[in-house]
């Protein structure tokens, strides 16, 4: 486990983790508990890593954008039918100006914000309202075989009304969303193999979350103005959160030891590589139950140079598609009854390695205190900051 402290300066290229090499070869080949290895380093380092899976097809996430295009190009007033404001939106639609960027009034993300070097922090989120983003949530989860505790986080799917969308709806959103499920069940799989836990240990504590299918979209058509912020600087609630590729640009994310902005580029499939590369984060559920040891990935998405030079490109291109940018986004979570709390073996690594930082002269702040409570419990909390929930 001394291992997973880095202490070398971390390059600003995200680790690619393989995920055949798991999928491929018995528990106890060498070449199984390196990658497993390399994937619990990416995730302590830079609370995001990339994940190859030859699975994966490229041709399910481009119908995906289609038709999420296509959804989120119909009116407000026909959307607004697939709101369900009061299971605080973890179902169905929310809509634009409605999701606030927690980090906006949370103290402790204002001082990791001032931590950070002026050129290198998120844009200015201290005087931005409510996201000009759009969101869809489908919940991919498996039912539990007990009464939860927390039937609004467990909610039943909502299909649009629209006849040309409701068609294409369930085959298309089913069939991404199982592919984003596998392949992140598999990381938190070698995640845990590479912490040194027993290979199931997460996926248990998963099996019934409230998974979620999880596209934003922005009308770039109206909020494509440089330096528009589409989801001001913030972190996931969730456990591990996986990205297929968007077609516009725009996704900032800070690595924990790097104190530095990354623009993220997910790679494409060279002709001789099958399947997809994914972009794959660490979110607080997982922070929580590694006592640190991971930290939540911050992030934003914000209107760039490279945003708008592909906004015309997509003008020129495709001028009848719609103006939307899609994040192909799956939240993978913590069953909703289940008990989080830090495992012992890995919060005591936490504290290895933020003594190890310190020494590095890497300042993380005030030590955070993880309360045992209900997964259910942190999520409600969690939404009422972002006021999703009353």
């Amino acid at each position: 486990m001394a291992s997973l402290i880095v202490t070398e300066e971390p390059s600003m290229d995200l680790p690619i983790i393989d995920l055949d090499i798991y999928r491929s070869n018995p528990p106890t080949h060498p070449s199984v508990k390196e990658e497993c290895a390399k994937a619990a380093r990416a995730l302590i380092t830079y609370g995001a890593l990339v994940l190859h899976d030859s699975r994966v097809s490229e041709a399910d996430n481009e119908a995906f954008l289609d038709l999420l295009e296509d959804y989120f190009a119909q009116p407000a007033e026909t959307l607004k039918r697939d709101e369900r404001p009061e299971l605080g939106y973890q179902v169905g639609v929310t809509l634009e100006n409605t999701e606030k960027p927690k980090c906006a009034v949370d103290e402790p993300c204002l001082r990791v914000i001032e931590r950070l070097a002026p050129a290198e922090r998120p844009l200015d989120i201290s005087g931005h309202s409510p996201d000009p983003k759009c969101r869809f949530f489908w919940r991919m989860g498996e039912p539990a075989p007990y009464a939860t505790r927390f039937p609004g986080l467990n909610a039943e799917n909502v299909i649009p009304e629209a006849p040309e969308i409701r068609e294409r709806w369930t085959p298309v959103m089913e069939t991404w969303g199982k592919s984003m499920k596998s392949a992140v069940s598999g990381l938190a799989e070698m995640a845990a193999v590479g912490m040194g836990l027993p290979a199931e240990t997460f996926t248990d504590a998963g099996r019934y979350g409230p998974h979620l299918l999880a596209p934003t979209a922005s009308d770039l058509s109206k909020y494509g103005a440089k330096d528009t912020i589409l989801a001001g600087f913030h972190t996931d609630l969730n456990f591990l959160t996986i990205h297929g590729r968007s077609r516009y640009p725009g996704l900032h994310i800070w690595a924990r030891n790097t104190g530095r902005r990354i623009a993220v580029s997910i790679p494409r499939p060279s002709p001789s590589t099958s399947g997809s590369y994914l972009l794959v984060q660490a979110g607080k559920q997982l922070e929580h139950l590694t006592g640190g040891l991971v930290k939540a990935g911050y992030h934003e998405v914000v209107v760039n140079d490279a945003t708008q030079r592909t906004i015309a490109a997509r003008r020129r291109a495709h001028p009848e598609r719609p103006l939307v940018r899609i994040s192909s986004t799956f939240f993978w979570h913590l069953s909703s009854d289940y008990d989080l709390s830090p495992i012992s073996a890995l919060a005591a690594q936490a504290k290895a390695v933020r003594a190890a930082n310190y020494d590095l002269g890497r300042d993380e702040g005030e030590e955070v205190e993880y309360a045992p409570m209900k997964v259910g419990e942190q999520v409600q909390n969690e939404l009422k900051h972002i006021a999703l929930l009353a």
